[in-house]
Formats: C-alpha cells, structure tokens, sequence
C-alpha cells in the first residue's frame, strides 16, 4: 500500500529480457532495500529483486507489460519512486495500491498563472470513477480531480512543488500516463453495480 507521495525520481539504467519477465535496473538514492519489498515505479507496484549502493533492480511480467507502459522504458527513462507505507505512516495523499488500471494520454499542457493544468485522455471505462475534488494516481502521483472539462478528459491541476519534485513537471502532449482510479470508487462501483443494473 502506498499514498501517491513520490519521495525520489529515479533513472532507468539498464533493460533487460530475462526469465523473471522485462527487467529493469533504476538508480535512486534509497538505502537499506530488501529484497523482495515493494516499490511502486510511476505507480506500478513492483517487487525488489536486488538491490545495491543506489540502485535496485525490479521485474515485470507480461500482464504488468500489458497494462503499462513499462514495455517502452529504456536507459534514461525518468520514474517516480516510492516505498510502501509502514503502519503508522501519515497518509498525506491517500490510499493507493499501486495497481495501474489503465494508460491516458495527455492532450494539453497549459500554465495558468502559478498552476499547471494537464488534461489527459482518459479509457471510457475509468471516466466514472473521476469524480470533481476526488483523488487519482497519475504516474504513481496523488493529485485531485481538477475538473471533468468534456467527455473523456480528466483536468489536473499541479502545485508549483509537484511539477519541480515529480516526473509531471515535464509531461506534453502525446505522453502517455499510468492511471490508478481511487480505491473506495472502485469498490463501490463494484458492490452497487448488479443493483444498477436490476433496476434500470
């Protein structure tokens, strides 16, 4: 479990094709990694299969590949890092599992006096999870519902210190993004959905 506050952005160093599945070193300043803990990756939780004096090295398999867009990672790629939350931790985002839903695709950056508003394309299937003022993980980043301007897109809205601290800051037009739609949404979607359905 994780809050969608990114504490390091790492690099890719190195890809490679293994039997673990597409395997990734990233370089970061974490220390005191174990193996086999949980990092979410630009959102993708991802288990630590080694790790040394700043770097570690993760894996994903092929149903991982198929919801991300870690397939098209290489050397130089700039990830959003975290560690799993501890018990006791403050959950200044909020609860996130790292499992990534779907990929939007921005299309359009524009700074608006001292905010940096993205909008981002969004699978029909996710739209009615995005609810105004609600919370999203974009790129493993737990940002607000800013607005829902038309069909299919969702609005953000990033603080000065969230495009300057994550990978957010240098999104444009056609970059594509991990979407992880809020937890409590999905559950009740899921609960209240055979009921919906019967009634209508």
């Amino acid at each position: 479990m994780f809050t969608g506050l990114v504490d390091d952005v790492g690099v890719v160093e190195r890809v490679e094709t293994t039997d673990a599945g597409r395997e990734l070193r990233i370089a970061s300043r974490y220390a005191g990694l174990t193996i086999g803990e949980s990092i979410a990756v630009n959102g993708a939780c991802l288990t630590v299969r080694e790790s040394g004096d700043g770097w570690f090295d993760v894996a994903a398999v092929v149903t991982t590949l198929g919801r991300t867009t870690i397939g098209s990672w290489c050397a130089g790629t700039r990830v959003n890092l975290e560690r799993a939350m501890r018990l006791g931790d403050r959950l200044g985002g909020h609860l996130v599992q790292g499992h990534v839903d779907d990929v939007g695709v921005v299309v359009r950056v524009e700074r608006v006096s001292d905010a940096l508003l993205i909008d981002v394309r969004l699978p029909d299937e996710l739209m009615p999870l995005m609810v105004p003022r609600g919370s999203v993980t974009v790129d493993g980043v737990s940002l607000t519902v800013n607005e829902l301007p038309r069909p299919g897109i969702l609005q953000l809205s990033l603080i000065e210190f969230t495009a300057a601290h994550t990978t957010l800051g240098a999104l444009s037009a056609e970059d594509r993004v991990h979407i992880e739609a809020d937890m409590l949404g999905k559950y009740v979607r899921q609960l209240v959905g055979p009921y919906v359905q019967r009634h209508s």
